[in-house]
């Protein structure tokens, strides 16, 4: 263990299991959190709250400079978006941002840097064809823009961990579970199905993970992890109509039969994401998610398991704690 744990986006769904799994070890946490942000208030009070904009280096140094003579930096921050233009800010945040963890890392004398990147990040194989972790991470080879960042911010990682800084990357799928009070998209879609609200799903699927498994992932690779290395945290493929199914299982409902086409829903995509931008919502499904869904979801953790311990509990396990969480935060009924 290390005497201080220097973490990135500790409001954000990841990062907040990460500082509870933190605390429950007995450790020293510094969470790095911008003026604006509506979640500080979810911070236990005995973390260390320091306030900076990833963009801007200067504004990180008293961050870097508290984590002393023994710190491991944990890179959980970044932006996420199935928007088909996504502004320039992915860019600024997710490399730009990364650049200057890599390099306050270095100036600092970080003992261990982590960085979660994304399985978007890695170029896709054809299916049948189970998806590793690649050689190389090349932006051109991947699909949308928050997968281009994030393929340049891992091999920024990765070109520092071969000049020294002892650096690892990991790679979540798609992250489910309870706690997510920003709602990304998953947890809003799941969210409108137990309320009743989401008539119909898409045919495609995806790879998702408990993010319970993923923050101990991240744990383990900080102790277990090799420098210059990369790991896989997948967790079970499902499609939406199983996950839909699985879901209204657990709600005692009738298992919902209704799923459009991938091909009607990439048509309908635009449309959908259009009507959002004016009404000022986020969308369930765009022309990328869409894409994603329709793309191979098949990845191996066999490394991460391998060497770092890291094991993804069923999918219906994950599932039930959403509704209990939905549930406890009064965003459902309570079951009768």
């Amino acid at each position: 263990m290390y005497q201080n744990y220097l973490i990135t986006g500790a409001t954000g769904f990841l990062g907040s299991a990460v500082v509870q799994l933190l605390l429950a070890h007995g450790c020293r946490v510094l969470a790095l959190v911008k003026n604006s942000d509506p979640l500080i208030y979810t911070l236990p009070n005995h973390v260390a709250v320091f306030y900076g904009d990833l963009t801007d280096k200067e504004s990180l140094r008293d961050f870097f400079a508290a984590g002393g003579d023994d710190f491991c930096v944990l890179h959980c921050a970044g932006l996420i978006s199935i928007a088909s233009k996504p502004d320039e800010a992915i860019y600024r945040v997710n490399v730009q941002g990364t650049q200057n963890i890599v390099d306050l890392s270095r100036e600092f004398g970080a003992s261990r840097l982590i960085y979660v990147s994304s399985v978007h990040a890695i170029p896709e194989k054809p299916a049948p064809e189970t998806i590793t972790e690649p050689d190389r991470f090349v932006p051109d080879e991947i699909l949308g823009d928050y997968g281009k960042s994030k393929a340049m911010a891992t091999a920024l990682v990765l070109e520092a961990a071969q000049s020294g800084l002892n650096a690892s990357v990991v790679l979540p799928s798609g992250i489910l579970g309870p706690g997510d009070l920003a709602r990304g998209n998953m947890t809003r879609m799941l969210l409108a199905f137990c309320r009743g609200r989401l008539p119909l799903g898409v045919k495609g699927g995806y790879d998702f993970v408990d993010v319970r498994d993923v923050a101990a992932g991240v744990l383990a690779c900080t102790e277990r992890g090799k420098a210059g290395e990369c790991y896989i945290l997948s967790g079970h493929y499902a499609s939406i109509q199983d996950l839909l199914a699985l879901t209204a299982s657990l709600l005692g409902r009738k298992v919902p039969r209704l799923c459009a086409p991938a091909a009607l829903a990439s048509c309908a995509a635009p449309i959908f994401e259009k009507i959002g931008q004016l009404r000022g919502e986020r969308p369930f499904f765009t022309p990328y998610s869409i894409a994603v869904l329709r793309s191979n979801g098949i990845f191996s953790n066999r490394k991460a398991s391998r060497d770092l311990g890291f094991h993804a509990r069923p999918l219906k396990e994950t599932l039930r704690s959403m509704i209990l969480w939905f549930q406890e935060q009064k965003l459902i009924p309570p079951a009768r």
